[in-house]
């Protein structure tokens, strides 16, 4: 009896000392999230009404490429990434989801260093790409929306390093 007292009183210290989750946290990862599954399917459409409505107005994505040591950075609208993703995604399955997030919040401002891997298809054992999205959401209403996607895709010379890696 003692030691099934014991264990009740660990098993109940160990669920009441379990924080709990952030509600700001918990909306803010929900909306990066809902991101990655908007962008992600089969070959064929996307909701991009979906898609355009969790962006604060200006909203950019913000991709860049690496040549000869010269970084360059292609800026978009929302819009523009629907017209360029859009007729690739018709014709190719994507599927793209977070590895690993970092979080950090403050007032009303958040960002999310959210380290990706990219598939052709869902089932697909390795991604064929990796890389992190850096997104940067605001505080509108009761909700949160996103001001800025700004992704680089690792490559041999900048692998991604350990602490963005999920842990294993």
């Amino acid at each position: 009896m003692k030691k099934l007292a014991v264990i009740v009183l660990i098993a109940a210290s160990a669920f009441a000392a379990a924080p709990k989750p952030n509600p700001d946290q918990v909306a803010v990862e929900s909306t990066v999230l809902a991101v990655y599954n908007l962008i992600s399917g089969p070959s064929g459409q996307r909701d991009w009404d979906r898609f355009e409505a969790l962006f604060a107005p200006g909203a950019r994505l913000i991709s860049t490429k690496r040549k000869d040591g010269v970084v360059t950075a292609n800026v978009m609208t929302p819009q523009d990434y629907r017209t360029k993703a859009g007729a690739y995604f018709n014709d190719h399955g994507f599927f793209e989801r977070p590895s690993n997030n970092r979080v950090e919040i403050f007032g009303d401002i958040a960002h999310v260093f959210s380290t990706y891997e990219s598939r052709h298809a869902s089932a697909d054992e390795k991604p064929f790409a990796r890389g992190i999205n850096s997104f940067q959401l605001v505080r509108s209403g009761d909700g949160w929306k996103v001001l800025t996607i700004f992704w680089e895709e690792e490559d041999a010379a900048h692998p991604i390093p350990e602490q963005y890696l999920p842990r294993r």
